[in-house]
């Protein structure tokens, strides 16, 4: 039988030992997961785990970009079944702070993410971000949508008041009360660039209906 190349099976292995991290860190904590359970359990070494990622911290790092990148991915699929424009712009930032309920953000992205690895806005996911939200800004500004103000400055506020909405939501004792606060003062915010500022759009008692979107982990 032919031997599996070397790059497939270090490729491999890395998926192993992300998906192993991201389960314990959900569940115990970047602090209590143990690194000799994780290689363990997946039939790996301390050495794979060195070798693919340096440090358990770049273990952590990988897996925040990994589902920082899943979060801002789906974010913007909700955002494609709204309304082009500002309504998807709009959508996309809700849309990303309502996933602050799910307890794998909270725990991994949210809570420990920060404490691990710094402040969130330096993290290549949330600069990819920041890009994103700045084409769409640029394109709105264009065509008369929004004020005529500097692009990058509407993207940062834009995507940093989504950002620490979403801090707060998961690092409140509860979560599913904040979370309607924290939408209602997203979307006043974000109505303030709005050239021709169009009525406030509140939550419902409910809470915020954000089309597409699951708020706990399947």
């Amino acid at each position: 039988m032919a031997r599996r190349p070397r790059a497939e099976t270090m490729q491999e292995n890395r998926q192993r030992l992300m998906a192993a991290a991201r389960k314990a860190f959900a569940e115990k904590g970047y602090a209590a997961a143990s690194m000799d359970e994780l290689t363990a359990d997946v039939g790996l070494t301390r050495g794979a785990l060195y070798h693919n990622f340096g440090d358990k911290r770049g273990l952590m790092a990988a897996v925040v970009h990994q589902i920082d990148a899943e979060m801002a991915a789906e974010a913007r699929r909700i955002a494609e079944s709204t309304a082009p424009g500002w309504p998807a712009l709009l959508a996309e930032g809700e849309a990303y702070i309502a996933m602050a309920l799910r307890p794998e953000v909270q725990r991994i992205v949210l809570l420990d993410g920060p404490a691990v690895l710094g402040d969130p806005s330096k993290w290549p996911s949330q600069d990819s971000c920041l890009h994103a939200t700045r084409d769409a800004v640029d394109a709105l500004i264009a065509d008369g949508t929004l004020l005529a103000l500097d692009p990058e400055a509407m993207a940062r506020m834009l995507t940093g008041a989504a950002l620490n909405a979403a801090l707060w939501v998961a690092a409140s004792d509860q979560p599913d009360l904040v979370l309607p606060r924290a939408v209602v003062a997203f979307r006043q915010l974000a109505t303030g660039f709005l050239a021709k500022p169009g009525p406030g759009l509140a939550p419902t008692r409910s809470g915020p209906q954000i089309r597409g979107l699951r708020t706990t982990s399947p």
